[in-house]
């Protein structure tokens, strides 16, 4: 594996604190590569510094763009926004289908996952707390490795964020049917052609996360949808499977979410309605997630 230079991140204007909620930068990171097996590697993206004192989220994140497209830069708004709730950011640029259909992005996902642990104290200092995140396609991404890391029984997750996530191949629930209208052509449709190799895949539970059998073990959830986003339904469907099977999930759908997934995926992010809503929900669960035995006390 790559060994990340001593100074891996660069440094924040106040490295003591999480930004104010809605304070919004465009976020700087550092790139390098991790290594893979047969002398393959992946470009990763590392947001935010450790910080002293007590440890702090770590969270993996893979971008969107429908299995088929996207880069780092496309995670630039949701890696900013988990950067400003406190987090250091391992953004993840996955091999992206056609090319690479599934498993290939969960498995790098997850080999990304275990090399960010062996360099959990030159990333979160001592004792971090590890995250996977993703919006729409890489939603999909973090909870099928958050699934992988379960049965490896390895590494330790603390939690999965997934805003807007792809998890139904069958594309035909109310929200998206509601968002695309009599539109002929679907991008997600098309992703998910492109992305399972055959029908037979979409049985698999780490290319359809949602539809998995067994869902015990997996760690605390948290979902974040718009009112009109086209995965709405798909994602509140997975929290109440989560919810059923005794599992701690919250969904939260944030009414100044507007043009979700593709708000989420712009290069160029500015300050958006959604921003405030969206980080204090980041750092709300980081706190309910900080103690294993119990909720920590909420920000304000």
């Amino acid at each position: 594996m790559s060994t990340p230079d001593p100074a891996l991140v660069n440094p924040s204007p106040d490295p003591s604190a999480p930004a104010p909620a809605g304070a919004w930068t465009v976020p700087q990171g550092t790139d390098t590569e991790v290594a893979l097996g047969g002398g393959q590697s992946v470009p990763v993206r590392v947001y935010g510094r450790k910080k002293a004192g007590a440890p702090q989220p770590v969270v993996v994140h893979f971008h969107g763009g429908a299995f088929v497209s996207g880069c780092l830069d496309n995670g630039l708004a949701v890696a900013g926004l988990l950067e400003a709730a406190g987090a250091v950011v391992v953004s993840v640029a996955y091999p992206l289908a056609p090319q690479h259909p599934f498993p290939n992005a969960a498995e790098v996902g997850y080999q990304v996952l275990q090399w960010v642990y062996r360099q959990r104290k030159r990333l979160g200092g001592a004792e971090p707390r590890f995250y996977l995140a993703g919006e729409e396609a890489g939603g999909n991404v973090a909870a099928a490795v958050s699934l992988m890391a379960r049965d490896q029984s390895h590494p330790p997750l603390a939690g999965q964020v997934l805003l807007s996530p792809m998890l139904d191949p069958c594309v035909g629930t109310a929200s998206l049917r509601q968002a695309t209208g009599s539109a002929t052509a679907c991008k997600w449709v098309e992703g998910w052609l492109s992305y399972l190799r055959s029908p037979r895949d979409a049985e698999h539970p780490y290319a359809v996360p949602a539809n998995s059998l067994r869902l015990q073990g997996l760690p605390p959830t948290l979902v974040l949808v718009g009112p009109d986003d086209p995965m709405r339904d798909e994602a509140l469907a997975y929290v109440a499977r989560l919810q059923a099977a005794g599992l701690q999930a919250r969904g939260e759908v944030l009414t100044a979410a507007e043009h979700w997934p593709d708000a989420l995926l712009t290069e160029l992010p500015q300050s958006c309605p959604c921003a405030p809503a969206v980080q204090q929900q980041l750092q709300r669960f980081f706190a309910e997630t900080a103690n294993p035995t119990g909720p920590a006390p909420v920000p304000s």
